[in-house]
């Protein structure tokens, strides 16, 4: 039976222990600094989904889509054509303010070139 979408708790959960090690904060501070109880995070661990407001806050504070942690029901992940990945790379360049626009512009130009061979690999039989 599909139950809906739903949080990607591990996925989640993932996400916040990287943005919390590079942060270099323990999982007390990455409450606080987010606005929710700790024990939201806990629970999390143990693969239970934060609330409403608890899962509004941590994508906020994580700057990424909510969509990014959907599971479409049953633990399937969510399905439907996804937005072309250089457009998310870009969007993702170009949302970071530490990144001077020189340097953005590199690194589109470096993605698209990998992407470009990527998909000329696969289309020649390559995967």
């Amino acid at each position: 039976m599909n139950t809906g979408p739903t949080v990607d708790v591990k996925t989640l959960h993932a996400a916040l222990d990287k943005a919390r090690e590079d942060a270099d904060l323990s999982w007390r501070g990455l409450a606080k600094e987010i606005g929710v109880n700790a024990s939201t995070i806990s629970r999390m661990q143990q693969g239970l989904k934060p609330d409403v407001n608890a899962f509004a806050a941590m994508t906020t504070w994580l700057r990424m889509d909510a969509e990014k942690f959907y599971l479409a029901g049953d633990d399937a992940p969510a399905t439907g054509d996804p937005a072309p990945l250089m457009s998310e790379l870009t969007a993702l360049l170009r949302a970071r303010p530490d990144l001077p626009d020189k340097n953005r512009s590199y690194l589109e130009d470096v993605i698209e070139a990998t992407l470009r061979r990527f998909e000329s690999e696969r289309t020649q039989g390559g995967h």
